[in-house]
């Protein structure tokens, strides 16, 4: 964190943004007395994800004199939605003041340059200190204590609380809460759901009638019976036989749940998020970081790891977890799989000897050769900050923070998260074209042309139909490969 040279008066809130999680809008000059932490994110971000535990802990900490302020200076043109921006507060946990910076006036007036970026504030509004980046936490945490103890002694301190609204009061889910990814296995007429902010894993037929639930529904990491286990916001699936691993994303672990014996043991991980250029080793004592799809290929789980930008492979056998294509670097780049480079690979589909990554900041669609080939090629979007809605062939398409792949029928299925579709990509012509869904965000069944979805991020296939998991409508998606006509799925608990 780097101190302010010069005492700097920090820049005040514009009027006539959204503001959320408060009765009123706020004002630095509301919030003379209080020590201010500005914390510039995009809500697609993984970085911006991999801070929120800091700023909880240091919320927690401080709690009568530290005011969060979630800065939303969105990347995405879905992101600056205010109701898209609600919902991802109610789906991490926000409970801190969030504005949204729609025409990134405070950003520019603090002159950001990055997402995550943070600023510090003091009492008398002055700007104490400023970070870009992940692993800031501990250095706040001294910096904001000292900021307390020299404004405690010249008694300016302010612990009278905020007035708060919570948004979760604004947001209504139910049997399921922001699912994020499905798998269906048509052999065993399985359907299995992340249900991931409810901190667990559906069993269910075909048809929605769940017949096992995978996680006792609190936050934690338990390895034990189905009942008593327990998961932290869980996303990616896979399945071998009665072995279904789950990507534990928030734990940063890979887990195994036995569906003959019912219980949940750890693959992967040491539940310590990992970081970039770890090279891996003993799965039981190598780290990863937020792992957010899985894809099985003979022996090997193969894991996208978003939070390094990075995928990964475990080898069961052996029991190691090693990086697989991409140097770490954030970018589109082509080529073996070691010098390639992805920017926050978040689904995967294997089709024989090619695995389809969903690399949603890059807005592209990848594919790669498998052993012994290993190489990386680009398919079809654009790059980091070249992304829209377009259907078009190869580099002339666009899509939208795509997070979900599923190969069917001979072509390849995307989720196109943020434009709120369902795509086609012809693999041969490099082609894409939408396949359902309006672009509007919404809940609506039938033809494909009027189905509507909201921020679908995940995507698995049967023989004949696709299943949807409909992110932000907290629900499962039916949509039929032969015309593309949409249904949502009952999911029916047991009594």
């Amino acid at each position: 964190m780097s101190d302010s040279p010069t005492r700097v008066h920090a820049p005040d809130f514009p009027p006539g943004l959204d503001w959320f999680n408060v009765a009123a809008p706020l004002s630095l000059t509301s919030l003379r007395g209080k020590v201010v932490l500005l914390d510039f994110w995009t809500y697609g971000c993984i970085n911006c994800l991999h801070i929120i535990p800091d700023l909880r802990r240091l919320e927690e900490k401080y709690r009568a004199e530290l005011v969060v302020v979630g800065v939303h200076s969105a990347k995405f043109t879905n992101e600056r939605n205010a109701e898209n921006l609600r919902r991802i507060i109610v789906r991490y946990d926000l409970d801190h003041p969030v504005v949204n910076d729609v025409r990134f006036e405070i950003w520019k007036s603090y002159g950001a340059r990055a997402w995550p970026t943070q600023v510090l504030i003091d009492p008398e509004g002055y700007v104490v200190g400023t970070a870009s980046g992940e692993g800031n936490g501990d250095a706040f945490d001294q910096a904001i204590a000292a900021v307390i103890r020299v404004f405690d002694e010249q008694r300016k301190i302010d612990r009278t609380p905020l007035a708060m609204s919570p948004e979760r009061e604004r947001v209504t889910m139910g049997t399921l809460a922001f699912p994020g990814k499905v798998l269906v296995d048509e052999a065993s007429d399985r359907l299995v759901v992340a249900d991931s902010n409810h901190h667990r894993v559906l069993v269910a037929t075909l048809d929605g009638r769940v017949t096992d639930v995978i996680g006792d529904g609190a936050v934690g990491w338990i390895d034990d019976a189905f009942e008593r286990a327990r998961f932290y916001r869980p996303q990616g699936l896979a399945l071998r036989g009665d072995a279904l691993f789950i990507a534990d994303t928030e734990n940063h672990l890979v887990r195994v749940a036995d569906l003959r014996a019912r219980t949940v043991a750890t693959v992967a991980g040491t539940g310590r998020q990992g970081r970039w250029g770890d090279h891996g080793g003993d799965v039981h004592e190598t780290p990863l970081s937020s792992p957010w799809d899985l894809a099985l290929g003979r022996a090997l789980l193969f894991v996208a790891m978003a939070g390094v930008h990075q995928v990964w492979m475990i080898d069961l056998e052996r029991g190691l977890a090693l990086p697989y294509a991409g140097s770490g670097r954030e970018a589109r780049v082509d080529g073996p799989a070691e010098e390639a480079a992805f920017a926050q690979p978040s689904g995967l589909a294997i089709d024989g000897q090619t695995m389809y990554v969903a690399d949603s900041e890059s807005n592209i669609i990848r594919a790669i050769s498998l052993p012994p080939d290993n190489r990386v090629l680009t398919l079809a979007g654009g790059d980091l900050f070249e992304f829209g809605d377009k259907d078009a062939a190869g580099d002339d398409a666009r899509l939208q923070h795509p997070l979900g792949v599923a190969w069917a029928a001979g072509a390849l299925f995307i989720a196109d998260t943020y434009n709120h579709k369902i795509k086609r990509l012809d693999p041969a012509t490099r082609r894409v074209t939408t396949f359902a869904g309006t672009g509007e965000p919404g809940l609506a069944d039938g033809p494909a042309r009027s189905a509507r979805f909201y921020e679908p991020g995940g995507i698995t296939a049967t023989s004949t139909s696709l299943y949807v998991a409909d992110t932000n409508n907290h629900a499962v998606r039916r949509v039929r490969i032969a015309d593309g006509s949409v249904e949502t799925v009952t999911m029916t608990l047991k009594p």
